[in-house]
């Protein structure tokens, strides 16, 4: 994979937490399309591609700590740049 084509696609693995290890504010700020099952979500706090995973917000419940609960929803995930325009190149599971 050349050096241009690494920066056009997302991480593996991305969490919007600024206290998650896969936090990545540069990354984020381009703007992350995320399809999960064959549909674009735009509620996804962390996900993983080869995993096959995403973390979605539990409604409006908080854990003890202040920060919102999530769930893991398991199935296909493709992540792509939004900054790249209509046919951008998209990191999925081969």
């Amino acid at each position: 994979m050349s050096e241009e084509t690494k920066n056009d696609t997302p991480p593996d693995h991305l969490s919007v937490n600024p206290r998650s290890p896969h936090f990545d504010a540069e990354t984020l700020q381009r703007g992350i399309g995320i399809r999960f099952k064959d549909r674009v979500r735009n509620d996804i706090e962390e996900y993983s591609i080869t995993e096959g995973w995403v973390r979605v917000q539990a409604g409006k419940t908080l854990d003890r700590k202040g920060q919102p609960l999530t769930i893991k929803l398991t199935g296909p995930v493709e992540a792509w740049f939004e900054d790249l325009g209509d046919n951008p190149p998209i990191a999925k599971k081969d």
